[in-house]
């Protein structure tokens, strides 16, 4: 079916907006939780000691749980309520937080962060698949936006784990708070989400055709619906090179500005959050907003808006790892952060216009299994390669010019919805 002009779609109302709100602060919660422990690594080693390869590990083992819980976990929000999946999310990864400042060893550090991976997981499919329900055409990459600044809202926060770290003279401080706020929160959303009104009848705007007859939501239908479809292929395989950058850059861009600008460790992790993060919050916003807008004369503005940003952000992060020069290095990378972010502001409204709706939160799992995956690989690769002194310049070259390169695979996506649109023509 083709897709049609969006702007004339209803209007969302205002606790549909409500919603987007109290999910952005859970998602700011998730990722605080998660980005402290990059900026606390010399406190954290100081403590419980650990090679670099090690404590990439800690980056790495959580994001390969992360990411082989999400399609399950995108299945289950599918399957069944998904604000009782987002609430169960938040209450079990404060929890395990909590039990992280407990820890007296890597072993047990390292339980506590794969354990987060997978409580975590549960969160992201639900929330974005949940906003969905609430906010159609026209405002889809805006709600989208918004909800996904929260959790870079939570990863610039992440100095706060270096600076209660120095000032407490204890790396543990800062998971006791964040756990404590993250209980509460549990109650408030205990009474604040509810699911979204089931619909009268099916959506008259698909991008892909769907069966007569609906059948049950089943994990196998899912799989075998998603990886016969091109689209959701490409776009996987994309997610997942973007996501090497992205993993790369949060979790091993505070040690490169230690080591290239021999900067203390509460400086370093301010310039990689404070100075980049806040303008992707602002690429988020206004990449939702313009693909919003555009959507309303070009069915494919969703697609065109990603593609001109990893245009602009990977030359951007290539010349952030070549120029020794701080104030440049920084300046490239706040457009980096600003023309980035255009991706993940429409990657929901991509899987909305490319599968079937009863699978959006387990086709969002599936594909950030690969991004977390691959990238969560890519992390350790490059903490060993750090053990055998390879420069991170090189490094970020290097994988920014595999994200310039997935490009390709978008190209590919908005092939493949032509296709469909001039199919359903015919």
């Amino acid at each position: 079916m083709q897709i049609t002009n969006q702007s004339t779609q209803q209007k969302p109302t205002t606790y549909a907006w409500l919603v987007v709100a109290v999910l952005f602060i859970a998602a700011a919660l998730n990722q605080l939780d998660r980005s402290m422990v990059a900026t606390m690594r010399l406190s954290i080693r100081a403590a419980i000691p650990m090679t670099d390869a090690q404590f990439g590990l800690l980056s790495s083992a959580l994001l390969w749980a992360y990411g082989f819980t999400n399609p399950i976990a995108g299945y289950l929000a599918d399957k069944f309520s998904r604000t009782k999946v987002i609430i169960l999310s938040l209450l079990s990864w404060s929890v395990i937080t909590l039990l992280t400042s407990r820890v007296v060893n890597y072993q047990q550090l390292l339980a506590c962060r794969i354990a987060l991976g997978i409580s975590e997981a549960c969160y992201l499919p639900a929330a974005l698949a949940l906003i969905m329900d609430y906010h159609k055409g026209r405002t889809q990459s805006r709600a989208t936006g918004f909800h996904q600044s929260g959790l870079v809202l939570g990863a610039s926060l992440g100095f706060l784990g270096s600076l209660l770290a120095t000032t407490h003279n204890d790396w543990s401080y800062a998971f006791v708070i964040c756990g404590i706020i993250g209980i509460a929160y549990t109650i408030f959303c205990f009474f604040a989400l509810k699911e979204a009104p089931k619909e009268p009848k099916p959506e008259p705007v698909q991008a892909v055709a769907e069966t007569p007859k609906e059948e049950k939501v089943s994990f196998w239908h899912a799989f075998k619906h998603l990886f016969t479809n091109p689209a959701f292929i490409y776009l996987s395989i994309f997610w997942g090179i973007v996501g090497i950058l992205a993993n790369v850059e949060g979790s091993w861009l505070p040690t490169y500005y230690q080591e290239a600008f021999n900067l203390p460790e509460t400086k370093a992790g301010m310039l990689a959050t404070l100075f980049l993060n806040p303008w992707q919050i602002i690429g988020l916003l206004f990449g939702g907003w313009l693909a919003d807008r555009w959507s309303k004369t070009n069915k494919y503005a969703r697609i065109n808006i990603p593609i001109i940003g990893i245009c602009i952000a990977a030359p951007a992060a290539f010349f952030a790892g070549y120029i020794m020069i701080l104030w440049i290095v920084v300046g490239f990378m706040v457009v980096y952060g600003l023309s980035r972010m255009f991706v993940d502001t429409n990657l929901m409204p991509i899987i909305v216009a490319t599968t079937d709706k009863r699978y959006r939160a387990t086709a969002y799992g599936m594909m950030n299994m690969f991004t977390t995956v691959i990238g969560g690989l890519g992390v350790y690769i490059i903490g060993i390669l750090r053990d055998h002194s390879v420069d991170m310049g090189l490094i970020l070259r290097v994988v920014s010019l595999s994200a310039l390169a997935s490009v390709v695979f978008l190209i590919l996506i908005k092939r493949s919805i032509k296709k469909k649109d001039a199919a359903a023509q015919s």
